[in-house]
């Protein structure tokens, strides 16, 4: 039950969102960039019929069609989802929140993709089309960011019928922004360093000041030289990006002549990293 009342807040915040997103930033400057959403904001100007009905219509067709086509575990997590979207664009009043379309643009932008992060992160959904993308996938073997690709495109086109060329380039840009900022979402606030160290003569000391010091598990790889083919010992360490300046330090400090070489890892589980497992 605990479970369930804090995956219903989460949905009930991003769908907030969603619709804080598309009635506050996106609708108000004409701006339709994919998803049942736009497709609601093209209807209400071509036809006058509010967002909301025109989201609740759609995301009912795709829940039925989810149900028939792809089964009771993918409707049972857009459902809640899928009533809490128009539900939210009807609260929500539609009101031009900022004059300039291009920070509306930004910021609505933003504010998408948040909401929709979070739904992916707890594995739900605001239903909508991200449905026909997995019955594509399913049955014809489409992938499913190129199906819902070309569904959100198709969407976008339609920006020049019904508003014109300049709302069509920000509806792209919208796209795009959403797309850049839930990656970052996904990886970038996980980012972590990944560092490999070699030394001739100091490497006990290195890693018991990794160990020690700094209090980081240390991974110990056997390795051979490439040109003299003797057997060498490397250390490996994950850190936080702000732990690295005094890790190298404390390195140097043994041996300045050591070999480290430091990338950038997208995301890192486990015991230190980590507070929860990921459900």
């Amino acid at each position: 039950m605990k479970h369930i009342i804090k995956q219903f807040f989460l949905v009930a915040i991003s769908i907030g969102l969603i619709g804080a997103s598309i009635n506050l930033f996106l609708a108000p400057h004409h701006v339709a960039a994919g998803g049942v959403s736009g497709i609601g904001i093209l209807v209400e100007q071509a036809f006058g019929i509010n967002i909301a009905i025109t989201v609740l219509v759609l995301n009912v067709v795709m829940l039925i069609l989810a149900f028939i086509f792809l089964g009771r575990a993918v409707f049972i997590r857009s459902f809640l989802g899928s009533l809490l979207l128009p539900l939210s664009l009807a609260v929500i009043p539609e009101v031009m929140l900022a004059q300039d379309r291009l920070l509306s643009v930004i910021f609505g932008s933003m504010i998408f993709a948040i909401g929709v992060a979070i739904l992916y992160r707890i594995e739900a959904s605001s239903g909508g089309t991200t449905i026909p993308p997995l019955i594509f996938k399913k049955y014809f073997n489409l992938n499913t960011s190129l199906g819902l690709f070309l569904v959100d495109s198709i969407i976008v086109i339609f920006n020049i019928f019904v508003f014109g060329v300049e709302e069509f380039l920000f509806a792209i840009l919208s796209l795009i922004l959403v797309a850049l900022i839930m990656n970052f979402l996904e990886t970038g606030l996980k980012k972590r360093k990944a560092v490999m160290i070699m030394s001739e003569k100091k490497m006990e000391d290195i890693k018991a000041g990794l160990l020690e010091e700094v209090g980081r598990g240390v991974t110990v790889f056997s390795v051979s030289g490439g040109y003299t083919g003797s057997d060498k010992t490397m250390l490996m360490v994950i850190l936080e990006s702000r732990e690295y300046p005094a890790v190298l330090k404390m390195i140097n400090s043994y041996d300045k002549h050591s070999f480290v070489i430091a990338y950038t890892v997208s995301e890192v589980h486990g015991l230190g990293f980590s507070y929860h497992t990921i459900e």
